[in-house]
């Protein structure tokens, strides 16, 4: 038998309590009782009962682990590509701060709970950027995503299908990769400029690659800060940037993958990673571990019945 915790103070502190109090009980019991010319023998059986389930209650609480079970755990590996919008619409407000700094928090969050994930990075304008390659350093994943500005690219605009082909690239070209499964997630507002083939669509899937999209931004949309005043057209009317679900989730309908829309508060980050933990990585280790299981409820459950009992039956203390 293990057990969860170890005894503290306080449970020292109150098993002397119980102790002192009913030392102070039985000197006055039995004084009255010799006063009284009788005895009070009665009073032994309920110390004995009152003292156990004292004891089964400290027990509970200690958390009293046994009867152990053989476990297999394997450990897998996945190898997802992060494909990060960096056009000049993710400095819109309508996903607070701004949609590309929501974002670089929530890759951080990502790359924590998928631990023994290998992740690249990628920047994603009218050109393409690759900022990390496949790695398992996930702290220099995150170094270069605090390094994402939507001035990384001079020329403006989105061409999301590039990026997409160049991931795939990058998957097909590294050897490492053959064995594992494979994730491409983008995380856009839908705003493309460039042309789309469904054909290079199909090609991820046929090489086994499962892609997510994570929408940024609202419907309502969002007025653009730049500098002092707001982006503006050629006309000189201000831009408004709205969210393009639409496009987003045609380029997922060829694959197996998923279309995610992002929150202001994360939520969206549970059901993401869940996602790509369905997917079946290389196993890289395997072990068989002993589990045991918190036992508890049984000395609960006997402490509460002698409570029980000794609040039904009562013995009459003194004999006279």
């Amino acid at each position: 038998m293990t057990w969860l915790y170890s005894l503290t103070f306080l449970e020292f502190f109150f098993v002397g309590l119980f102790l002192l109090l009913y030392a102070g009980f039985f000197f006055r019991t039995f004084y009255l009782a010799r006063q009284l010319q009788t005895t009070a023998w009665a009073v032994i059986p309920k110390f004995f009962i009152r003292s156990g389930y004292l004891i089964l209650l400290l027990i509970a609480l200690l958390g009293p682990s046994f009867g152990e079970a053989d476990q297999s755990i394997n450990s897998q590996i996945r190898d997802i590509f992060l494909l990060v919008d960096v056009s000049k619409s993710m400095d819109a407000s309508d996903i607070s701060p701004t949609r590309l700094e929501r974002i670089k928090y929530d890759i951080r969050q990502l790359t924590d709970s998928l631990a023994a994930d290998r992740f690249g990075l990628m920047a994603v304008a009218d050109e393409s950027f690759v900022l990390s390659p496949l790695t398992a350093d996930h702290d220099a994943v995150k170094r270069f995503t605090l390094d994402l500005q939507t001035n990384v690219s001079p020329v403006g605009g989105t061409n999301l299908c590039i990026a997409l082909d160049g991931a795939l690239q990058k998957f097909t070209g590294d050897r490492s990769t053959r064995q594992s499964s494979k994730a491409i997630v983008l995380f856009s507002d839908g705003e493309n400029f460039g042309p789309c083939s469904q054909n290079m669509v199909r090609r991820l899937k046929a090489f086994g690659i499962t892609l997510f999209t994570v929408g940024v931004g609202t419907e309502g949309g969002s007025t653009i800060r730049q500098g002092n005043d707001f982006v503006r057209d050629n006309r000189g009317q201000i831009v408004r940037t709205r969210l393009d679900r639409s496009f987003l989730q045609r380029l997922v309908s060829a694959t197996n993958g998923k279309y995610i829309e992002a929150d202001a508060n994360s939520a969206y980050l549970t059901e993401l990673a869940g996602q790509l933990r369905t997917l079946r990585g290389q196993v890289v280790d395997q072990q068989r571990v002993a589990v045991t299981t918190n036992k508890y409820y049984y000395f609960l459950a006997a402490a509460l019945a002698l409570i029980i009992f000794d609040l039904l039956f009562t013995l009459r203390t003194f004999r006279l």
